[in-house]
């Protein structure tokens, strides 16, 4: 799996799990339970990984969508 998202804002987040399940593709957020070790404030960004071999789909199908700017690498 390969790290493609890393954020604090849970908005965003969902967003792109929803777009990632519409399309089928696997992936998974690690650290989301973090919240337990920082009290809830959003301090540790979660990570969206995704499958090897859906890395270049789903970074295409962020970028269509318009969160480009979201990918760990900028877009």
């Amino acid at each position: 799996m390969q790290e493609v998202v890393r954020t604090n804002d849970l908005v965003l987040l969902g967003a792109i799990e929803a777009l990632l399940q519409a399309a089928d593709i696997g992936h998974m957020v690690a650290d989301s339970h973090m919240s337990v070790l920082e009290g809830s404030i959003g301090v540790f960004p979660r990570r969206l990984m995704v499958v090897d071999e859906d890395v270049d789909r789903t970074r295409r199908l962020l970028k269509e969508a318009g969160f480009g700017a979201a990918l760990r690498d900028g877009g």
